[in-house]
């Protein structure tokens, strides 16, 4: 997923537009980790980049998107973006 994302849509309410953007977030997530994993793969691995505007992304941890997202509603950007990535993940062997 790689997409741009309006925090102010016209008449829309900004919290309501905010909560909508993070809903999307949350279905694309669902949805890539349910994709049947290769034989050589232990997980999904998600990698995230994110941009405030005009931006250059950045890449960010899983786990800090919504974080980033609550900070640039608060910093009254426009737009972000945002570029999820699933790779083959793999766990470390325990020796």
């Amino acid at each position: 997923m790689k997409k741009v994302f309006k925090l102010k849509e016209g008449n829309k309410n900004p919290q309501r537009q905010l909560d909508a953007i993070k809903h999307e977030i949350r279905k694309y997530i669902k949805r890539e980790k349910r994709k049947p994993l290769p034989n050589d793969a232990d997980f999904w691995d998600l990698k995230c980049k994110f941009a405030i505007n005009d931006e250059e992304p950045k890449a960010i941890e899983f786990t800090e998107i919504t974080m980033c997202i609550d900070e640039a509603s608060k910093k009254d950007a426009d737009s972000i973006y945002m570029e999820i990535i699933s790779t083959i993940g793999k766990k470390a062997k325990a020796e």
